[in-house]
C-alpha cells in the first residue's frame, strides 16, 4: 500500500508507522507502537547482560624468597579467583640482586603452576619482562 494510506491507518489506530527494512524493493514498513518496541527491545538487552559472565584478570604477586605459609595463602587466593572463573595472573617480583638468580623465580612458579593443575591450565608460559616474571593461568 502506499506511505498516505498506511499513515493514514497508523494514525486511526493510534500507533506509528515504522520502516522496518529500508533497503528492500519495495521498502518494508510496520504499524507499531514504537515505545513499546523500543522498551522491549532494551529489557532484552538487559535480560541477556545479566546472564553473561565477564572474565577478569587477577593478579597475584610473588617474591624468589618467599616463605612457605606465604606461598600457600598466596596460592589459596589464587585457587579462589580460579574458582569464580577468574584468569589469574602471576606475576614474581624481583628486587636488587635477586635478578641474578632468575631459576629461584622460576621454581616459584613452576610450584604455583603444580599447586593449581587441578583448577587451572597455563595459558602463557612464564615470561621474563624487566624486573618480573609472568605467567597467565586460565580456569579449566
Amino acid at each position: 500500500m502506499d506511505v498516505e494510506t498506511a499513515l493514514a491507518a497508523a494514525i486511526e489506530q493510534g500507533l506509528d508507522l515504522v520502516e522496518v527494512a529500508p533497503m528492500a524493493r519495495p521498502p518494508v514498513a510496520r504499524i507499531m507502537d514504537y515505545g513499546k518496541f523500543k522498551f522491549e527491545q532494551a529489557k532484552m538487552a538487559r535480560q541477556a547482560k545479566k546472564k553473561q559472565h565477564v572474565i577478569h584478570l587477577k593478579e597475584v604477586k610473588y617474591r624468589p624468597g618467599i616463605e612457605e605459609h606465604d606461598f600457600m595463602t598466596k596460592t589459596r587466593h589464587a585457587r579462589e579467583f580460579l574458582q569464580e572463573g577468574n584468569k589469574v595472573k602471576v606475576t614474581l617480583m624481583f628486587r636488587g640482586r635477586q635478578i641474578a638468580h632468575p631459576e629461584l623465580g622460576r621454581q616459584v612458579v613452576n610450584r604455583v603452576a603444580q599447586e593449581l593443575t587441578d583448577v587451572a591450565k597455563i595459558e602463557s608460559d612464564p615470561k621474563f619482562e624487566g624486573k618480573f616474571m609472568t605467567m597467565i593461568l586460565a580456569p579449566k
